[in-house]
């Protein structure tokens, strides 16, 4: 039985009559829900909802897109992105459809649906272990992700996703940017690897905790490069990741994603007090991933990225499900923090 919130007509933003495509809140919201899209379009696959009696076209439909086509897991077929093509009609005058995508590649997160969640839990789990890259629905993300920027160019392109779905958007890109691709993303509640230090009030535990945190890593990274030969020394990623700037949008009181705030403000307060050497160390590299890397493993911690424009929503959540929920980022009247953060 479909619920109220897979409805366009009950849970959409239908306030959004007209998109003007220079205003934050406009692409913010058409780019959440073409994410809610991807969710819907798999319910609906898993519901046989055909025809009529789909639910996902109206997400994409109301604001002129349409559906190119889903990406569909090889392990378990089900559909966990799409593609979609810009298709506004010539009728239509708008002065700002020159900042308006020609295409947006969305993934959706994990489905808590018999038919999907055990998939969707062990790329969860994927994820954490920093080895996402290493799974074939990535593959097939980033492929369809080349195949589209080689048609069309990055800058007619955006990537969006939500939770699970933000890491495999923020995999994709931070893959193309390594290559000189910096395509504009909207990453909705991204997961990141780590304690909900955020979670604590006192400043200054906080701060002391980060700081050990950061000194330890540092200290590790160094004692790693120490052995390293000189021909496995290679240029550091962040260098060519600086220049994408992916949009963040998360909330306080989601413990999955809030580190992102403590993360981009800490190496700011690093900076002030002079200690930014140890923190450009401490941002670049994880822990874990140092640590599998001294066992000779692969791993490539998503979370770490030197840029992000990282939008806050302070309005206040009733609880953890609403707090990281996808609707929450086309709801009129919110309020948002907006800070914009660039590191080398």
């Amino acid at each position: 039985m479909a619920s109220e919130r897979e409805s366009f007509d009950l849970s959409g933003p239908l306030h959004l009559t007209y998109v003007l495509w220079d205003n934050p809140y406009h692409r913010m919201s058409v780019a959440a829900c073409l994410v809610q899209a991807v969710y819907i379009l798999e319910r609906d696959r898993q519901e046989n909802r055909e025809g009529s009696d789909a639910l996902a076209p109206p997400w994409w439909t109301f604001f002129h897109f349409q559906l190119l086509r889903p990406l569909v897991d090889d392990v378990d077929s089900s559909i966990f992105g799409a593609i979609y093509e810009f298709k506004p009609p010539s009728s239509q005058s708008n002065d700002t459809l020159y900042r308006s995508p020609r295409y947006v590649i969305a993934f959706r997160g994990t489905l808590t649906k018999a038919h999907s969640v055990s998939r969707d839990v062990e790329l969860d789990i994927h994820f954490i272990r920093q080895g996402l890259h290493q799974t074939s629905r990535s593959n097939i993300a980033i492929q369809a992700v080349r195949n589209t920027v080689a048609t069309v160019g990055d800058s007619n392109v955006w990537l969006a996703g939500h939770s699970l779905g933000s890491a495999m958007a923020l995999l994709t890109g931070k893959t193309m940017a390594k290559n000189g691709n910096f395509i504009e993303s909207f990453l909705f509640n991204p997961p990141f690897v780590s304690a909900p230090l955020e979670k604590i009030k006192d400043e200054r535990v906080k701060h002391g905790i980060r700081f050990a945190g950061s000194v330890i890593t540092a200290g590790l990274t160094l004692a790693m490069k120490a052995k390293q030969q000189p021909k496995d020394l290679i240029i550091d990623p962040f260098t060519a990741l600086s220049a994408w700037v992916p949009c963040l949008f998360v909330n306080p009181s989601d413990h999955i994603c809030s580190e992102y705030i403590g993360y981009f403000e800490h190496r700011r307060k690093m900076e002030d007090i002079g200690a930014g050497v140890i923190e450009r160390l401490a941002t670049q590299n994880s822990l874990g991933g140092l640590l599998m890397g001294a066992f000779g493993k692969e791993s490539e911690p998503l979370h770490l990225i030197p840029s992000a424009s990282v939008t806050v929503n302070v309005s206040p959540a009733s609880d953890f499900k609403e707090a990281h929920g996808i609707h929450q980022w086309w709801q009129p009247d919110l309020r948002l923090e907006y800070k914009l953060y660039n590191y080398k």
